[in-house]
């Protein structure tokens, strides 16, 4: 984004970066940048925080009136508040503790029985927020555990008809949905806790998290380009490849 704010400055259009790898502004130079100290794939801060958001937003809007370039880079002063770990926080549901699981029943026994404990916890959640981010995979929710499972026995099912019946494709939206769902579930009462508590949570205490790790090391033994492309890439975050 960086080098494009530069070629669109270039044809007289300005342009405004909120950025997250300070390196990226050093090394590119946009015209205009706010470096936030952000997760990654969070550069207005955590979801629901709108008074962060809008504070970064404007800061990052600001910018446009500047004139005092070429380079204009500017720090986000502040963490978002919810980068803070709530106190003994834990989700408003119990799940199983993950079992040892080494076959792809195995998995999809478990990860069924996961998601039948956390319906009645996302309709909950979608009350809350008013909205659901699950929808990428056009699957229910009771469908993944078939799906996905199915490509650990070396199979590659084709997801619903039109853009995402590709396997990759439709494995990777499945994953993202399967990860939306447990996080909105984890948030669906009380006190919204920090990002890192989620995903100590999903990644460590569920039989998920499990099976995405499981998919991961699959798909990148797979001899399809595609899946090996999207398991390394897409499904499990660095730091939780190791549980």
């Amino acid at each position: 984004m960086s080098g494009l704010a530069k070629l669109l400055e270039l044809k007289g259009i300005p342009t405004t970066l909120v950025a997250l790898v300070q390196l990226h502004l050093e090394k590119i130079g946009p015209p205009r940048a706010v470096w936030v100290p952000s997760q990654l794939g969070r550069p207005l801060g955590e979801p629901n925080d709108r008074n962060f958001q809008r504070r970064v937003l404007l800061q990052a809007l600001n910018l446009l009136e500047r004139k005092d370039g070429p380079l204009i880079h500017e720090d986000f002063p502040d963490d978002p508040p919810t980068w803070q770990d709530l106190p003994n926080w834990r989700p408003p549901f119990e799940l199983p503790a993950p079992k040892a699981m080494s076959s792809s029943a195995d998995y999809r026994s478990a990860v069924t029985s996961e998601i039948a404990a956390l319906v009645s916890y996302w309709a909950k959640a979608k009350e809350k927020f008013g909205r659901t981010t699950v929808g990428a995979s056009r699957q229910s929710p009771e469908a993944w555990p078939q799906f996905m499972t199915a490509f650990l026995d070396g199979e590659l099912p084709q997801g619903p008809a039109g853009l995402i019946e590709k396997p990759a494709l439709a494995l990777r939206f499945a994953v993202d949905d399967i990860k939306a769902l447990y996080n909105e579930c984890a948030m669906s009462d009380g006190k919204t806790p920090a990002s890192r508590q989620l995903d100590a949570w999903f990644w460590n205490e569920t039989a998920a998290g499990d099976l995405l790790r499981a998919l991961r090391t699959t798909g990148m033994e797979s001899e399809n380009n595609a899946l090996k492309t999207v398991s390394g890439r897409f499904f499990v975050p660095a730091m939780w490849i190791e549980k």
